[in-house]
């Protein structure tokens, strides 16, 4: 597995981005990382973001960027990222009336194509990120995530799943990498532990998950980064997570 490449969502460390974005990405670096995927720009213009990226020694993976944005302005975002030099654009998430049998499917879809194509001219591959919800199941008994890339062919968008909300959404993070091979170039790896009712996030190889498996099978499905997120840090301080996440990865891989 020694070609996969290990990056870090940048959301996972927000605050300490937010406060010093330079300092923030050095820190990540320091600890391995070899690329970033944005959640935001943190109050930097394009340009900045990017030479501080490669000050730094980051390769600029992949943003995370709403869909509300590509709506106001699609050109000029997707400019945006492309100037940073991401090689992919991921929607984090779409509400339940924009995906199968919301009222505002179909008119996603046709967005998303038209977004796809402006992503390819500007040499970038778009994405979707799910979340658990994407695992409720519709009348027919199918789930919203098959039927959201049903309906639209590896060619437009590609997956990057998450494969602890695949977890928690009751699935097999392996058997859903399997499900879609060759359509996951970018994989989130991201652990947790289930209390009573609700999930606790944390660092890779303390939770449920079983990382190492995930990590084999992301890579035989097509991955060419495995990307670590911690939404939230409920047992100790953001960096040390992602610190710990990088040192358990790497072992693996």
């Amino acid at each position: 597995m020694s070609n996969v490449k290990i990056a870090a969502q940048v959301y996972s460390v927000r605050e300490l981005a937010q406060a010093d974005f330079r300092k923030t990405m050095e820190g990540l670096r320091e600890i391995g990382y070899e690329g970033v995927e944005l959640a935001g720009l943190y109050g930097l213009t394009p340009t900045e973001v990017r030479d501080t990226l490669k000050e730094t020694g980051l390769e600029a993976v992949s943003a995370h960027v709403g869909i509300d944005l590509f709506l106001e302005d699609l050109e000029g975002t997707v400019q945006d990222y492309r100037t940073i030099g991401c090689s992919y654009i991921g929607i984090p998430a779409l509400k339940t009336d924009r995906h199968f049998g919301g009222e505002k499917f179909q008119e996603t879809c046709a967005f998303i194509r038209k977004l796809s194509t402006c992503c390819a001219e500007n040499g970038m591959v778009l994405l979707y990120h799910n979340h658990s919800f994407e695992f409720e199941k519709t009348p027919a008994g199918t789930y919203l995530l098959d039927e959201f890339y049903q309906a639209l062919d590896a060619d437009t968008i590609q997956t990057e799943l998450d494969t602890c909300w695949v977890a928690n959404g009751g699935e097999s993070p392996v058997a859903y990498l399997e499900k879609y091979r060759g359509r996951c170039p970018l994989v989130h790896m991201k652990d947790s532990r289930r209390s009573g009712d609700s999930v606790e996030l944390m660092a890779l190889g303390e939770g449920e998950l079983d990382v190492a498996a995930i990590a084999r099978a992301a890579v035989a499905c097509g991955a060419k980064w495995l990307v670590v997120e911690q939404d939230h840090h409920p047992f100790g301080e953001p960096m040390e997570n992602m610190r710990t996440s990088f040192s358990y990865l790497k072992s693996i891989i």
